[in-house]
């Protein structure tokens, strides 16, 4: 996706051919210079050697290294290289060195690349009062499931101190998710309901640094948010972006994030099917084209990419398929292809 500068040869321009060629030939076929006692007028006389003698040089150079070589092969005692031993040789490298694994090498590739992402809003009474219900309801239901009943009231010395603290209007968190850098300049693609109603947005990079970030483009339908931070590290990568045209089930994929906030982390898995459609659970909305893959995925996964072996993105995770209510994975994610991705962050397609 990123354009990269042309690489140019250090030969000179403008010359006129037959000069450069002469001008080569007399440095690589004329091993010293005339007598320092010939005038200036005998040097002037004497021929430059041509293409055809430079060609004759360097055949004659070949010819020695070939004689050369076929000597040392052929020396008395001295053993023929042959196939099996260099079959030989690469198993005895396989069998007492531990090989990388592709998944490794994918995760290595695309790691300086993946963000956190975390959104804020301000605590504000009706936020707070929303909050505490919503964390009062989840205890109740952890309770119930464990079939434990209250235990005695543990005195918090700082309770007081909390109280006075939730009307005061300050961030808290309102979600998280992951996102990969797109463009150096800090450019980041993540889920739109990720960072969806925060009042602040803030990312941390692959060596630590800690940044806001603004929402520059959005993309409902696909549930795309393109982010810029506003300070990047010096040394940021950028991801590669691959076309998803061979994508094919059965591709091994990886999926890098930060599920619960744990991470970087990372699964491995297959494409498991291509062009599906996801309605969210809500449904309010109903994506379609989709990748779906068997690496597993959860809530703080959303975001981040789907890489294929080589470490080049094929997807921006953002959903998955779970018929309860525990919202986590069970086999089933989806993607949204990076062209749809890098569409809305206003790229070129492949």
């Amino acid at each position: 996706m990123r354009s990269r500068p042309a690489f140019y040869s250090s030969s000179r321009r403008g010359a006129p051919a037959g000069e450069s060629a002469s001008a080569a030939a007399s440095a690589d076929a004329s091993p010293e210079a005339p007598p320092p006692e010939l005038s200036a007028a005998k040097r002037r006389a004497l021929p430059a050697p041509g293409p055809r003698t430079l060609w004759t040089v360097i055949g004659l150079l070949a010819l020695s290294l070939a004689i050369t070589l076929s000597l040392a092969i052929a020396k008395p005692g001295q053993r023929r290289l042959t196939q099996e031993d260099i079959d030989a040789a690469v198993m005895r490298t396989v069998e007492t060195h531990v090989l990388p694994s592709q998944a490794t090498r994918a995760i290595d590739n695309v790691a300086p690349s993946v963000v956190r992402v975390m959104s804020f809003v301000k605590n504000t009474p009706e936020i707070a009062k929303a909050r505490a219900a919503r964390e009062a309801a989840r205890e109740a239901a952890r309770g119930g499931e464990r079939g434990a009943k209250p235990g005695p009231k543990v005195p918090n010395l700082g309770a007081d101190k909390e109280a006075k603290k939730a009307d005061e209007p300050e961030d808290i968190e309102h979600g998280v998710g992951s996102g990969v850098v797109i463009v150096d300049k800090g450019i980041i693609l993540t889920n739109l309901h990720v960072v969806s109603g925060a009042d602040r947005i803030r990312v941390t990079f692959a060596d630590g640094t800690e940044s806001n970030a603004s929402i520059i483009s959005v993309q409902p339908e696909n549930d795309l948010a393109v982010l810029q931070a506003h300070k990047i590290p010096d040394d940021l990568v950028a991801a590669t972006m691959r076309s998803t045209a061979d994508l094919a089930p059965g591709d091994e994929v990886v999926a890098v994030g930060f599920p619960f906030g744990i991470g970087p982390s990372a699964s491995a898995g297959i494409v498991s099917g291509l062009k599906r459609s996801f309605r969210s659970p809500e449904g309010k909305q109903e994506m379609s084209n989709l990748i779906q893959f068997d690496a597993a995925a959860n809530p703080g996964n959303s975001g981040g990419p789907l890489v294929t072996m080589d470490g080049e993105v094929v997807g921006i995770v953002t959903a998955i398929l779970n018929p309860t209510s525990a919202r986590t994975f069970i086999g089933i994610g989806f993607a949204v292809p990076i062209e749809n991705a890098a569409a809305a962050a206003g790229m070129p397609p492949f």
